[in-house]
């Protein structure tokens, strides 16, 4: 029970099922002190206080677990050395694969518990043969799908959403002041929780000691200098402080972040595009497909709020790497190494892979540090 709307009504629900309920707040946080502000974080003081009394009203008991120490190694310190590596990641799919789905999961196992229930708007459904499949909500506007692209199929296992055929959030709200919550009409949280001002650039140069280092175009040509690569992410327009214009006049984005050479490569919106993505860290969320090496049609998914897009799927099998290789019906815009693609059969979440290799849609004449126009290049984002 994170405080919030959402997880209150599932644990209502839960009880009026037939369950016999427990009401848990995670402590992610080792600042106790650490109070919401409107929207921005999550897992605080004032949301523990919120939890405890939507369990209250439920009548059923409410625990507070510390895992603070796993959420900052597991969460925390992995989106610090993603960034330091020049990799956007993404902290909530870590949390529901590392800490939602993996440590509560394992304690409440441990505790004689069948299952984790949760506020998520997804669906499990279960196929002819009985094998349970993750599905997208009702709503797919408030669809959550996508961050539990991470789950494999013993946690799906072990899973409960109960809002997932609820049609519209404004319904779980109407429900929620009903049963007399006091959060029935508490601000959805939003942004990264571990950073609740917004300000992902100045909590990682903290953390992360800034060298300075040069911008350059596609062709190697320096444009100008950045004072730390640690918070460019690609796609990126503002920030850039660049003083010489493009030669069509028009803005350019952050095509790549490169570690190693602490340089930034930026160019025209339309180098953004990309015609193939890859990972060699994938999982299934369910029963894997049977022939997963014979290229098979399905939707990606790149970010929580994106649209599916029509691609072709197929693991990917040679002497370096085994990977999930994916190529979209159309070029992908503004795809970061470290994101996630989410893969979907209809409204049917397949599975997943961390992006560590992209192919440009663009071909350029000559890209700095080695890498050929067009190739396959791990790690980049152009």
């Amino acid at each position: 029970m994170s405080g919030g709307v959402d997880s209150a009504v599932a644990a209502a629900r839960a009880v009026e099922a037939g369950h016999e309920v427990v009401g848990v707040h995670l402590a992610l946080s080792r600042m106790p002190g650490t109070l919401r502000t409107g929207s921005r974080g999550c897992c605080t003081v004032e949301d523990s206080m919120d939890a405890q009394r939507a369990a209250n009203i439920i009548g059923i008991p409410y625990y507070v677990w510390d895992f603070s120490a796993r959420f900052k190694v597991d969460v925390v310190d992995d989106f610090v050395a993603e960034y330091a590596a020049g990799r956007t990641p993404n902290p909530c799919m870590r949390c529901n694969e590392k800490i939602k789905f993996a440590a509560l999961l394992e304690k409440a196992i441990d505790l004689g518990f069948d299952a984790v229930v949760t506020g998520h708007y997804a669906s499990i459904a279960t196929d002819a043969e009985g094998n349970k499949e993750l599905h997208r909500a009702a709503d797919w506007a408030k669809d959550q799908s996508y961050v539990l692209g991470v789950l494999t199929a013993d946690q799906i296992n072990h899973s409960m959403f109960p809002l997932g055929a609820t049609p519209s959030k404004a319904e779980v709200r109407a429900e929620a002041a009903e049963r007399g919550f006091s959060v029935a009409n508490k601000p959805d949280s939003y942004d990264i929780c571990f950073i609740p001002d917004g300000d992902t650039r100045g909590w990682l140069g903290e953390r992360v000691a800034p060298e300075a280092g040069d911008i350059l175009d596609r062709e190697g040509n320096k444009l100008g200098e950045h004072a730390g690569a640690v918070a460019f992410t690609v796609g990126q327009r503002k920030g850039l402080s660049i003083g010489t214009p493009a030669s069509d006049g028009k803005p350019r984005f952050v095509l790549e972040v490169r570690p190693i050479s602490n340089t930034v490569v930026v160019g025209p919106k339309e180098a953004l595009a990309v015609k193939e993505i890859a990972g060699d860290f994938y999982t299934w969320a369910g029963l894997a497909p049977t022939t997963p090496e014979v290229a098979f049609d399905c939707h990606v998914q790149i970010r929580a709020h994106a649209d599916p897009v029509p691609a072709i799927a197929q693991v990917v099998r040679d002497a370096d790497r085994v990977e999930l290789k994916i190529i979209p019906a159309e070029p992908l815009t503004g795809v970061a190494p470290g994101q996630t693609a989410v893969v979907y059969l209809g409204t049917r979440v397949l599975g997943q892979c961390t992006i560590d290799r992209t192919v440009s849609a663009v071909p350029v004449s000559a890209v700095p540090d080695g890498a050929v126009a067009s190739e396959a290049t791990p790690g980049s984002g152009a």
